[in-house]
């Protein structure tokens, strides 16, 4: 990477022509217009995204989990959890146990886990499931506070493990994404990033994360402030930023999105760790977030920000801060549902219904 950024393909923008069809088709439902609300607007994103009007439902919707440990919970102590339950984590996401598995299931998503850089012995799984540990970047990222999470090697390697499993993804038949997370200590780098990048200080950015109680948050507050303060001097590089301050996982997450984005893939995002790795995108290239729709709104005070700095508002809150993918997949069925009503619904001519009549000239 260096001084410079690297070379990168631009994103193109959804089909305008199908977005302006699907608004145009909402006029003729038999409906009042506007009377679905943001339902009609979510059907319209869906139509530029898949290009066509009427959209079809997602068929293929996967989630991608990306896991990994970072220094700062156990130099600073910023978790409420130990480090090991993150490899417990990762043979529970095999098992088909966690909060992800259930929720993909009810709306028949495929969950696939990545060890990015968890903070054991890669063999906990390897005879498991190998494919799982394969791509691992390193063990457990640096301390942010005081070192750089990635080295400039690492980093560039995880960003383009991200783009690497987007690509797998969608040449395998996926047509909507969802990026999830799993760490001990991810939502420190997630609050540093997201405080620089949408200009809050560190008390605004810092939560609780998995339940800490206040003197822990002080000293969590204390290592987003250090971050950033490491940080700042890379603002126009925004992968130099990830190598810095963020980490393996969410290094991947950001070109994970980014690569959805260049291969015209939607994404729903999750949480506020998922959403960090798409400011960083964003900031590589801002078309990116046209591909994207904001899940859920967490309890994380840091993802608020971040969601109104990317200008997008979440479908659902309910004060959820679990990561995984979960809260993208609870909006999941609202983005399907809001295609099949534009899809399904009879037009005005169709039901024999007469349509809304034009006031202005009576």
């Amino acid at each position: 990477m260096g001084d410079t950024e690297p070379m990168r393909v631009e994103v193109s923008l959804p089909d305008e022509t199908a977005r302006e069809e699907a608004t145009a088709r909402h006029l003729i439902l038999t409906k009042p217009a506007g009377s679905l609300g943001r339902l009609e607007k979510i059907s319209i994103w869906a139509a530029g995204v898949q290009g066509k009007c009427p959209p079809t439902p997602f068929t293929r919707p996967r989630v991608v989990v990306f896991v990994g440990d970072h220094g700062v919970a156990n130099t600073v102590g910023t978790s409420a959890y130990p480090s090991e339950v993150t490899a417990q984590m990762v043979l529970n996401f095999i098992n088909g146990g966690a909060a992800v598995n259930v929720l993909a299931r009810q709306c028949g998503a495929e969950v696939r886990v990545v060890d990015v850089s968890v903070d054991c012995d890669p063999n906990y799984v390897a005879a498991l499931r190998p494919e799982v540990v394969q791509h691992r970047i390193r063990r457990g990222s640096g301390s942010i506070d005081r070192e750089d999470a990635l080295t400039q090697t690492e980093g560039a390697s995880a960003f383009e493990l991200g783009q690497q499993i987007a690509d797998e993804e969608i040449d395998s038949g996926a047509d909507i994404l969802i990026a999830g997370d799993m760490g001990i200590g991810n939502s420190t780098p997630a609050s540093a990033l997201i405080g620089l990048l949408a200009s809050a200080d560190a008390a605004a950015v810092t939560g609780t994360g998995t339940g800490i109680d206040d003197a822990t948050w002080m000293r969590k507050c204390a290592a987003v402030r250090d971050a950033m303060r490491r940080g700042r001097q890379f603002m126009g590089e925004p992968r130099k930023l990830l190598q810095v301050v963020a980490g393996a996982d969410i290094a991947a997450m950001s070109g994970f999105l980014l690569q959805a984005s260049i291969r015209r893939t939607p994404v729903i995002l999750d949480g506020a760790v998922t959403t960090a790795a798409a400011l960083v995108a964003d900031r590589i290239d801002y078309r990116a977030k046209n591909w994207w729709i904001a899940g859920h709104l967490s309890a994380e005070p840091a993802h608020q920000i971040a969601l109104h700095r990317l200008d997008m508002s979440p479908l659902l809150e309910y004060q959820m801060r679990l990561g995984e993918g979960t809260g993208a997949l609870l909006a999941l069925p609202i983005v399907q549902s809001s295609i099949a009503l534009l899809q399904e619904m009879a037009t005005f001519d169709e039901a024999g219904v007469s349509g809304r009549v034009d006031l202005s000239t009576s």
